[in-house]
């Protein structure tokens, strides 16, 4: 299955870094990339974070969102993950799409210009009616979380 995924590019952007692409066949998440101001790079001290443009804007169909997920490799070689994971771009903003990287580790990371920061996901929405009610239905599991079933 697949859904249209309209984009623009910001004004001043880099037009020769790719759009959001997949790298397998069976991918399930669309590499995105870093678009820096005049091909620059950004130093992320340790346990840092910052906003990283990638120079787009998307237009999602009603019914969807994309998730921004972080990429395996730069989070185990290097400790870059996502400050907010999944981060979620909502079918009616319109606004730049930027990537909230972290350094989790204990040295600096260099991105640069073009590096493949995220990937996106694409994902159908289903909204929830929220309705207040007295009492809620008993379950096995009853209130029982964080770790409660005693699993590793």
């Amino acid at each position: 299955m697949s859904v249209s995924i309209k984009i623009t590019r910001d004004a001043g952007s880099d037009m020769s870094i790719a759009l959001p692409s997949y790298e397998t066949a069976g991918a399930a998440g669309a590499d995105v990339r870093a678009n820096l101001e005049n091909g620059a790079s950004v130093m992320l001290a340790p346990r840092a974070r910052a906003l990283v443009p990638t120079g787009l804007r998307l237009e999602i169909p009603l019914g969807f969102e994309v998730q921004v997920r972080p990429r395996s490799g730069l989070a185990l070689k290097n400790g870059v993950t996502l400050a907010n994971s999944p981060g979620t771009i909502d079918s009616d903003y319109r606004g730049p799409l930027g990537v909230i990287l972290l350094n989790t580790s204990d040295v600096p990371f260099e991105v640069t210009h073009g590096m493949r920061i995220a990937q996106l996901v694409v994902a159908p929405v289903v909204q929830g009616m929220f309705t207040q009610v007295d009492v809620l239905d008993e379950t096995a599991r009853g209130s029982g979380g964080f770790g409660s079933t005693g699993r590793d």
